[in-house]
């Protein structure tokens, strides 16, 4: 393992050394986007450079989030539900009451495009066997060499069940924390919890259709949502159709106390406050 303490980076040997440290954890970075990825060099190539970014922006960081996006797992933040960012954006407003810092990075776990998302039934099926190895490959690199910083995974919907799989993988971890909310109902037989998990089912206003498997409910909102996405779509704005998908309780916005009390106090209580 490469040891970046007690460097000393203001005299020419010293910028030897970090070019050299920065070579060496490429280098294993590549070596575990081989692992993952086999002959599919222009993808394990993409993790290392990927992974290498990640470690550079964290450093000095007491917090790296990780957002694992509901619906398939590849839209931007920006292109997210509004409550959903205002999830992401409480969670890092109380890090920061609390003294703590922090950066944000998303994970894709889809492509996009629905050839790539028929590929990934039988993985999700499969409560993420294949994909969730990619993330916790990042987690366990980033925790092994950056000794104090602490990891939070934030999961929503499908995020969430990935997320928790994660979570079972990197159980030996102590770092490693994750907050999931609104879990898809056909994941939660697979669900382990601990002390370091966070379950989110409820938003305190009313029972969510997803978390309780009202198919009934579910079906009956499509219709709707087809309606809402044509009328954007006639304005000249066009819109995700997921975003126009109103699904009862599927809503967790960081203004809704149980929502925001339920994490601030499990992020009061393992991690305090910075003296």
């Amino acid at each position: 393992m490469v040891e970046l303490a007690g460097t000393d980076f203001n005299n020419k040997d010293s910028a030897v050394d970090m070019a050299d440290v920065a070579l060496a954890l490429w280098e294993e970075a590549r070596h575990i986007g081989r692992q993952l990825f086999g002959d599919d060099v222009e993808k394990g190539v993409g993790f290392a450079d990927r992974l290498m970014a990640i470690y550079q922006d964290a450093q000095g960081k007491d917090f790296l989030l990780i957002h694992n996006p509901g619906g398939w797992g590849n839209s931007p933040l920006e292109n997210c539900m509004h409550w959903e960012r205002s999830v992401i954006a409480g969670i890092s407003a109380t890090l920061e009451k609390l003294g703590y810092s922090w950066f944000l990075s998303q994970h894709f776990r889809a492509s996009v495009g629905w050839r790539a998302h028929l590929r990934d039934i039988r993985d999700y099926l499969r409560f993420f066997t294949v994909k969730r190895r990619v993330l916790a490959a990042e987690v366990e690199f980033l925790t092994k060499h950056l000794k104090n910083l602490k990891v939070i995974l934030i999961g929503i919907s499908q995020g969430a069940g990935f997320s928790n799989a994660v979570m079972q993988r990197l159980s030996e971890l102590k770092r490693v924390y994750s907050i999931e909310l609104g879990v898809f109902f056909f994941l939660r037989p697979r669900r382990v919890i601990t002390e370091r998990t966070l379950i989110i089912d409820h938003n305190g206003l009313m029972p969510d259709a997803v978390f309780e498997g009202d198919l009934i409910t579910m079906v009956m909102t499509l219709p709707m949502a087809f309606l809402r996405w044509v009328k954007c779509r006639l304005k000249g704005k066009p819109v995700n159709f997921s975003h126009c998908i109103k699904l009862a309780g599927h809503d967790y916005h960081w203004k809704y106390p149980k929502v925001s009390q339920q994490i601030g106090s499990f992020l009061k209580v393992n991690f305090g406050a910075r003296r």
